[in-house]
């Protein structure tokens, strides 16, 4: 690290490398604070925002694995509010925290904790549908996936599409969101099938973006009635573009699916849907970083959004001891995925209330821009394009909505 204060985009990137520390004068501040459950995966930290001029940046912060201990940020209470200090340098950065929403301990109709069907990650409501991932039955599930050890699997029975509607419902009203996420975990060919009463619902009756991301299918028809019933986004995450770990670190995508699958299903998908509806999704930090550089080059190249996640070695996985990735590794990372989305013309930042907590987005990759000519006008366009985009995405949200 140099001496030198960081932006928004810079220290989110630093904090989910290197975790964050709570001190004694903050801990009284985190009653009521959003902390999601184990099954949230990559989103089990601590939710908080870091202002920003471009735009504000949500970040889900690491505070509870081991590689947090020798963190050099840690969360204080300042003047009424919060704030992260940089102990190597005395740098401070305000934060807010994200309260526990309210609709978390609500109910729905038929009896399920709405903090159990749905988790807010940033403004994004992800939902996991059905069961438990049959990787995980058959001991073949990715070895840096922490989402079935939750206990709640077996002990809960699935959301049914009311409980989800009346869920997203609740999230809108009171957390003002606009998209919702619906995954999965592999459930065998034809899974994305159980997605649709969901996604028809959604757009029906709560007037939301809607997306997808599923393992991808063979039979590439299934996408299509997927944007017939109104899906906005389908992501598809291939974790790693190099064979090798793609083998050794997904065995049973390797296994049952293939790799070839998922960009075979990205490619068609990016066609069918245009730029900037289609995101590839891969994890930094463990590959080496020359085959990162190339996934997030091949799918800026197919017209898709590259969302990459920074590794977090989740407790109780096979990699939690694994150590994090190095934060000028991760910084060269994203700004690879900034000068792709630019190279390629990609609308990043254009969709209403979408912050994503878990890692950056393409959007907050804004902050990474080198205000060379060319940065000046792919933001002036972004700009412009944001506004005359309004209607649209309005008519996303209202065309399907509740009547």
């Amino acid at each position: 690290m140099t001496e030198k204060q960081l932006n928004p985009g810079e220290l989110k990137i630093d904090i989910l490398c290197s975790g964050l520390r709570i001190s004694d004068s903050a801990r009284t501040a985190l009653e009521g604070i959003h902390l999601p459950s184990s099954r949230a995966g990559l989103g089990s930290g601590l939710e908080l925002v870091i202002p920003g001029p471009l735009r504000d940046v949500w970040v889900n912060a690491p505070v509870a694995e081991r590689f947090v201990a020798q963190t050099p940020y840690c969360l204080e209470a300042a003047g009424g509010g919060q704030r992260i200090r940089d102990t190597r340098n005395g740098f401070t950065y305000p934060v807010r925290l994200v309260p526990r929403p309210g609709w978390y301990e609500a109910r729905t109709a038929s009896g399920l904790r709405m903090g159990s069907v749905a988790t807010l990650q940033g403004t994004c409501l992800s939902i996991l549908i059905g069961d438990r991932c049959r990787f995980w039955k058959a001991t073949q599930n990715c070895v840096f996936c922490g989402t079935g050890l939750d206990s709640s699997w077996e002990e809960e029975r699935p959301a049914g599409v009311d409980d989800v509607v009346e869920t997203a419902l609740a999230a809108r009203a009171e957390s003002g969101i606009t998209f919702v996420l619906l995954q999965s975990g592999y459930h065998g060919a034809g899974g994305l099938r159980d997605a649709f009463p969901y996604l028809r619902a959604l757009k029906e009756k709560a007037g939301l973006i809607v997306g997808v991301q599923f393992t991808p299918e063979r039979d590439l028809a299934l996408y299509d009635e997927a944007l017939a019933l109104g899906a906005d986004h389908l992501s598809f995450s291939f974790e790693f573009y190099n064979p090798e770990y793609f083998r050794r670190y997904l065995p049973g995508k390797a296994e049952a699916i293939g790799r070839s699958q998922f960009f075979r299903a990205l490619e068609h998908c990016a066609r069918r849907m245009g730029k900037g509806r289609v995101s590839g999704q891969i994890i930094a930090g463990i590959e080496p970083l020359a085959d990162t550089l190339h996934a997030i080059e091949y799918i800026g190249c197919v017209g898709a959004y590259p969302l990459v996640c920074i590794f977090r070695p989740l407790l109780g996985t096979a990699l939690e001891d694994h150590p994090p990735p190095a934060f000028r590794d991760m910084e060269k990372v994203f700004r690879h995925v900034y000068r792709t989305c630019r190279a390629h013309s990609l609308p990043i930042d254009v969709a209403p209330n979408i912050y994503w907590s878990l890692s950056l987005q393409p959007e907050d990759t804004l902050y990474l821009a080198r205000d060379a000519p060319a940065d000046r006008m792919y933001q002036s366009w972004i700009r412009l394009l944001k506004l005359l985009l309004r209607p649209y995405f309005y008519c996303r949200m209202h065309r399907f909505g509740a009547r």
